[in-house]
């Protein structure tokens, strides 16, 4: 096989992680707190043994999100909140790890503690958890995440800033793992009642896609061309002497 061939078959892998990514944000369109992620290339250099020269071909290593705010909406819910600035809401992911969220569309479990929509238990500013006492009129959330009650205060939600927010990794459920220890926010603010949406831009996705699907099929034409080209080199190399 030709050098040709190794660097069009490294492009179509990345361009199918593009299309993954890209149908992920699609998927995640009306989903709350949501950040778009696209995908991160590199050149790799490979030195073939026996070959002089070196094959330049690409390497898709990661990704990143897309920081910008989705748009806020108004819910009415006393539990729900949005948060402006670069912060994310502490959540316990089961196994007493925290993880994090933009999505603030919160609700009580069984146990009358605040959880995700997926049921996971958001932490307060202490590590534990925030509990709604019963028989409470009004809840109130401050900008600084304090929650008081008509029966008085009942915690604080976990609200925490990274240095690097593209050191949080996406876990599933919302939520972002991360190993940077974050630090509690002062450049981010809570507001009761509303939920962030998805910052995805439909239209974008699509002309995205649009162009990965174009390039794919551009890239299996040149491979299939190279192909035929060779095979039919071996043919007339096959061919005997007249």
């Amino acid at each position: 096989m030709e050098n040709g061939l190794y660097v069009g078959l490294s492009r179509q892998l990345v361009l199918e992680t593009g299309m993954n990514l890209v149908a992920n944000n699609i998927a995640n369109l009306n989903t709350p707190g949501y950040r778009a992620q696209q995908p991160l290339f590199k050149e790799f250099i490979s030195d073939p043994r026996g070959n002089d020269d070196p094959i330049s071909m690409v390497n898709d290593y990661g990704q990143y999100d897309i920081t910008a705010p989705g748009p806020m909406r108004l819910t009415g819910n006393e539990l729900d909140i949005a948060l402006t600035g670069p912060g994310f809401i502490g959540v316990d992911s089961g196994n007493g790890e925290i993880q994090y969220t933009r999505a603030g569309n919160f609700s009580l479990n069984n146990e009358r503690e605040i959880v995700t929509s997926a049921g996971y238990r958001v932490s307060s500013d202490n590590g534990g958890f925030i509990k709604i006492p019963e028989g409470i009129k009004s809840i109130s959330i401050d900008q600084r995440g304090v929650i008081t009650t008509d029966q008085g205060g009942v915690g604080q939600i976990m609200v925490h800033e990274f240095r690097n927010p593209q050191s949080l990794t996406p876990s599933g459920n919302g939520l972002y793992r991360t190993t940077e220890q974050g630090t509690e926010a002062v450049n981010t603010v809570v507001l009761q009642g509303q939920v962030e949406g998805s910052n995805v831009n439909p239209m974008l996705e699509m002309t995205r896609m649009i162009e990965v699907s174009r390039e794919y099929q551009s890239m299996q034409r040149m491979l299939q061309n190279d192909h035929e080209r060779q095979q039919s080199a071996i043919q007339r190399l096959g061919r005997p002497q007249q």
